[in-house]
């Protein structure tokens, strides 16, 4: 799909405190990346570590948490990844999903679309 940057603002978990970044969107990345510094700047706490697969198949460990990003005036509270310090700020699917945005590469930008449902029939 291909990555684009897009500018998005870290928040500390209350929603209160924003950091302005620019970050690279990424669809074929799970989770949200965040520089370690920012992250503790901002207060925000690691609430365990989890596994990942790197694009060379290694597979690493990470400092995981969540707090507030912002984009397009817009907060939400996401899952963010504790990155190594000059890590690059990456806005991945969990993220978009939680915002209801998508990808559009050939404009390199987040388009809203809907929500996805499955409800079950209560009707026999």
């Amino acid at each position: 799909m291909g990555t684009f940057k897009v500018a998005i603002q870290i928040g500390d978990p209350q929603g209160q405190r924003y950091e302005s970044v620019e970050a690279l969107g990424d669809t074929g990345a799970s989770d949200t990346v965040v520089p370690r510094l920012i992250l503790e700047r901002l207060g925000v706490p690691a609430q365990g570590r989890w596994p990942f697969t790197l694009a060379d198949e290694r597979v690493v460990e990470h400092d995981i948490g969540q707090t507030a990003i912002r984009i397009n005036g817009t907060s939400r509270i996401v899952p963010v990844v504790f990155g190594e310090s000059d890590t690059t700020v990456l806005l991945g699917a969990s993220s978009l999903e939680v915002f209801h945005l998508a990808a559009d590469p050939v404009h390199k930008r987040l388009v809203a679309v809907t929500g996805l449902l499955m409800l079950a029939n209560s009707r026999s």
